[in-house]
């Protein structure tokens, strides 16, 4: 998922890309598509943890049946 910074030569919230360790930048036009990157990453966020969770239980469970 890209990352949403300030762009450094217009100052509108964009995109930041690096490709051959050169910064990109992509600008975010609609208010209502930053909304949206926003609750997308909130949502990754929450299903990475609920990942990482299931992942500690079949650890222990695995562990106990041995």
């Amino acid at each position: 998922m890209s990352t949403v910074v300030i762009c450094s030569s217009c100052g509108g919230k964009s995109r930041l890309k690096e490709k051959a360790g050169k910064a990109e930048y992509t600008a975010i036009q609609d208010q209502e598509a930053f909304q949206k990157i926003g609750q997308l990453k909130k949502a990754l966020e929450k299903f990475k943890t609920k990942a990482e969770d299931l992942e500690k239980e079949l650890k222990t469970l695995k562990s106990k049946l041995r």
